[in-house]
């Protein structure tokens, strides 16, 4: 019987000597963050959130960047922060759930040696409930030393039907796009990084 690798134990031998970089991407709810951050620490890897990333090279949050300048802009911004970042090794990189729509974006991870790209699947039914159930959590409200994370802010889950339209529109570009796709639907997030790895190796 194998042994599992214990909690905290680096893992990123086992992987194939050409990953360099990991990228999760999948609609909201999908726990791209929070699996993003385990699967980092389980391989000893930098985590980067790209909205994070983008927000810090540019000084403002990306709602104010959609308010001040547009989604427009927002996606050029995007776009030089993704090629900014592929340029790194040992990365696992999440993705904002529209990021794949973009034409520039796509060709950049295709064409990014080493990047694998993983898809964390899901039914709309699912992410939604997630999303509400973290809202509702006061334990999972965010605080000035534990500030909202990226994935905690869902103001385009205030009308279902017009998330769910868009969740319709990117599922196909989610599943085209991924080397690996993952049905999360059941997992947590421990599970789901002990399946990616078992998958990946």
């Amino acid at each position: 019987m194998n042994a599992q690798p214990a909690a905290g134990t680096h893992v990123a031998a086992a992987l194939p000597a050409h990953l360099r970089r990991l990228v999760l991407t999948g609609f909201m709810g999908a726990g791209k963050t929070t699996v993003g951050r385990l699967l980092a620490a389980r391989l000893g890897w930098e985590f980067l959130d790209l909205d994070a990333y983008i927000e810090s090279r540019s000084g403002l949050s990306v709602p104010a960047i959609f308010a001040t300048h547009g989604e427009r802009r927002f996606r050029r911004l995007e776009s030089s922060a993704l090629a900014s970042a592929l340029s790194r090794d040992r990365l696992v990189l999440a993705l904002g759930g529209g990021a794949p729509e973009v034409l520039t974006n796509r060709l950049l991870l295709e064409q990014t040696p080493g990047t694998s790209t993983i898809f964390l699947d899901a039914p709309f039914s699912t992410l939604f409930d997630r999303c509400t159930t973290q809202t509702l959590d006061p334990a999972a409200a965010p605080t000035p030393s534990a500030p909202a994370l990226p994935e905690q802010l869902r103001p385009l889950l205030a009308d279902r039907a017009a998330a769910e339209a868009r969740f319709l529109v990117r599922h196909p570009i989610y599943r085209r796009l991924a080397h690996l796709t993952l049905d999360t639907a059941s997992l947590t997030p421990d599970q789901t990084v002990a399946a990616l790895l078992a998958r990946l190796s």
